[in-house]
């Protein structure tokens, strides 16, 4: 299990208008450090996830941080010597260009001590759900609409292969003083003009469990569409952060 912070030097970001520009850049510096690509992506790719710390401005978006981590014993040993100058992506069709080469990694330490039982988190990338309705699957916008604990762990026992027995509660005073907090993320564009979006939640929760599936929630994501930059939870004391 490995995890790292790759985070551009202070006042320094990389702009970006859909985010699957960072995934493609990630799947550069993956497939540079060793991984083969069918490791990364596609459907038999191994378990990992990211979030991309930054703001919204002008229209576009803005990171400064990358949050990446896998509970993978094999991706854990390419992602520990990944380098950040292999953190790059073109796209001349858009001018658009991904560059963390200036940035600095940091392990993200496990906050899972021996015997913790409840971890309460914050969404650093926000929390992806789908449900089918009348046959059509679609993203769910409230947390109220869904039963987080069982897509939790529906989700987190198909990655791991075994049973997972989480408790996910929201922050109920948060979602009363928030209830609109549902954020729309431009995943992609495409030639023809069409758009692709996701619709995440940003709300603080609290797993509890046992250590080992705390542990998993914090290397492989919660939630849907972990490897496209969905899910990535941090420590609720130490806020988002720089």
């Amino acid at each position: 299990m490995h995890r790292v912070r790759i985070t551009l030097p202070k006042r320094r970001s990389v702009d970006y208008r859909n985010l699957d520009i960072l995934h493609d850049a990630l799947i550069n510096a993956w497939t540079a450090g060793g991984a083969a690509a069918g490791d990364v992506i596609g459907p038999n790719a191994r378990i990992w996830h990211f979030a991309a710390l930054g703001w919204r401005q002008n229209g576009g978006n803005r990171v400064h941080t990358l949050v990446i981590g896998t509970p993978d014993p094999a991706l854990g040993k390419w992602l520990s010597a990944m380098n950040p100058a292999d953190i790059r992506h073109a796209r001349a069709a858009t001018g658009e260009a991904v560059d963390f080469s200036a940035a600095d990694v940091e392990i993200d330490p496990d906050p899972v001590a021996p015997g913790l039982i409840s971890l309460g988190v914050v969404m650093l990338s926000p929390l992806v759900v789908s449900r089918k309705d009348n046959g059509k699957r679609r993203w769910v916008g409230r947390i109220d609409e869904v039963d987080l604990t069982a897509a939790v762990n529906a989700r987190l026992s198909r990655l791991a292969e075994r049973p997972v027995r989480l408790k996910v509660e929201p922050d109920r005073l948060y979602v009363r003083c928030n209830p609109k907090h549902d954020t729309l993320v431009p995943l992609k564009a495409f030639p023809d003009g069409r758009k692709s979006f996701v619709i995440g939640m940003r709300v603080p929760l609290v797993l509890q469990g046992n250590e080992e599936d705390l542990r998993l929630a914090w290397y492989a994501g919660i939630g849907e569409k972990n490897r496209n930059g969905f899910g990535c939870v941090g420590v609720a004391e130490k806020g988002v952060g720089r």
